[in-house]
C-alpha cells in the first residue's frame, strides 16, 4: 500500500475524502473543518505553490518546456501550448508534478500521524479513483439551480464552459450515492457549519 493510501485500519489517523462538483461550496466546507481543526491537505494548493513565484518545480519545468515559465512561476498559457492535446508532453509534465505532490502528502501524513481524523481536499475524487483510498467519503451538494446561479455569477464564466465543467464530472446523483456522508450547501452557512462540526464530533469518536 502506496502512502497515498495509507488508511485508519493500518494504524494512520482516520482519512476524509471531501469532494463536490463545481459550484457545490466544497471550498467553504473545507475551510469550515480546518476551522474545527481538521488538518487539511489540498493537492491543488500544493501545486499552485510548487509552480507559482519561486516555486520548487519551477526549473524542472523550465527544463522540460522551455519559455513555459517566468518571475511570476508557471505561465499557464506557455505551457499549456507545450502539452495541450500531446499525451507525451502531458505525461512529461506529470512526471514532475505527481512525484511532488506524493512526497508532500507523504509528509502531510507523516506530521499528522497522532491525529484523529484528517482530511483531503480532492475535487476529482470519483473521478481519479481515489475515493478507494479514503476511509471516508464526503460529499458537498446543494440543488442543481442553486449550484448553476453560484457558477455562472463567476467572472468570466459562461453555460457553454459551465455545462462542459459539468460533462467532464461525475454527476452529483452519482457522488451522493457513493457518499458515507452529504454536507448540503443549499442552506444557510450556519447550518451548513453545524451540519460539518456534527460530523467532525461524530468521526472524532470513532
Amino acid at each position: 500500500m502506496t502512502d497515498t493510501q495509507t488508511k485508519a485500519k493500518n494504524g494512520g489517523p482516520m482519512i476524509i475524502g471531501l469532494t463536490g462538483s463545481i459550484g457545490m461550496g466544497k471550498s467553504t466546507v473545507a475551510s469550515m473543518f480546518e476551522a474545527a481543526g481538521v488538518p487539511i491537505f489540498d493537492a491543488d494548493a500544493e501545486v499552485r505553490a510548487m509552480q507559482g513565484p519561486g516555486g520548487e518545480l519551477i526549473p524542472a519545468i523550465e527544463a522540460a518546456f522551455p519559455g513555459s515559465t517566468n518571475d511570476q512561476g508557471v505561465d499557464r498559457d506557455a505551457l499549456g501550448k507545450h502539452v495541450f492535446g500531446d499525451k507525451a508532453e502531458l505525461a512529461r509534465l506529470e512526471s514532475i508534478v505527481h512525484p511532488a505532490v506524493g512526497a508532500k502528502r507523504a509528509q502531510f501524513l507523516a506530521d499528522n500521524a497522532a491525529t484523529p481524523i484528517i482530511l483531503f481536499d480532492i475535487p476529482l475524487l470519483f473521478e481519479g479513483g481515489g475515493h478507494k483510498a479514503v476511509d471516508c467519503v464526503v460529499v458537498v451538494s446543494a440543488p442543481p439551480e442553486m449550484q448553476r446561479e453560484r457558477v455562472l455569477a463567476r467572472p468570466g464564466m459562461t453555460v457553454e464552459k459551465f455545462e462542459h465543467i459539468l460533462g467532464l464530472q461525475t454527476p452529483d446523483a452519482e457522488k451522493r450515492k457513493g457518499a458515507d456522508h452529504i454536507i448540503d450547501t443549499g442552506k444557510t452557512l450556519a447550518e451548513t457549519q453545524a451540519q460539518v462540526a456534527a460530523l467532525v464530533k461524530k468521526l472524532r469518536s470513532k
